[in-house]
């Protein structure tokens, strides 16, 4: 989908402009990937297993511009990429097709600003407009100011993942399953 940029202010007053991802930046949100998964453990990849290609990634890119009912939502600030938020169907099946997943994820200087909000609540209303009835995401039990932040959007847990993921160190994280009406 192709979405008409938009900007607005962040709780510090600093503008922020939307738009739909294009191939060209690929390299970015490849960058973006690595270093987003290594500032939080909140997300499912380790850094080292961000291995897409630039090739794979525009295509990737071009895929979502084309669809119909999916977007990948970037924000930039004074040009530079600060954050995605994603609107993905959950599956082409027609029994599916009222249901859709969001995610979204900012480089941790940026977290708090407001930014998450604006951008959920953009892929939330469009995903109203093209005919999602449920917004879902899941998200990591003891994130909890994303939790708060998707409470705060009309979000309810509706199940839980326990040892949803599995560190390094051995150590589990559970999982809740959220979902919204639209």
């Amino acid at each position: 989908m192709v979405f008409e940029e938009k900007s607005m202010k962040d709780k510090l007053g600093r503008t922020i402009v939307f738009r739909n991802a294009r191939p060209e930046d690929s390299e970015d949100l490849i960058q973006y990937l690595k270093i987003t998964s290594a500032e939080t453990p909140y997300l499912v990849r380790e850094p080292e297993e961000i291995t897409i290609t630039k090739t794979k990634e525009e295509q990737f890119i071009r895929d979502k511009i084309d669809a119909d009912r999916e977007l990948m939502l970037l924000a930039f600030m004074d040009g530079k990429h600060i954050g995605n938020c994603s609107l993905m169907s959950i599956a082409l099946y027609k029994r599916y097709s009222h249901r859709c997943e969001v995610a979204i994820a900012l480089y941790k200087e940026y977290c708090g600003c407001g930014i998450g909000k604006v951008m959920l609540q953009i892929v939330l209303d469009l995903a109203k407009n093209v005919g999602y009835e449920q917004a879902e995401l899941e998200v990591m039990a003891e994130n909890k100011d994303a939790i708060h932040l998707y409470e705060k959007l009309g979000f309810e847990k509706y199940g839980a993942f326990p040892d949803n993921m599995k560190f390094a160190d051995g150590s589990y994280m559970d999982a809740y399953w959220m979902m919204k009406k639209l």
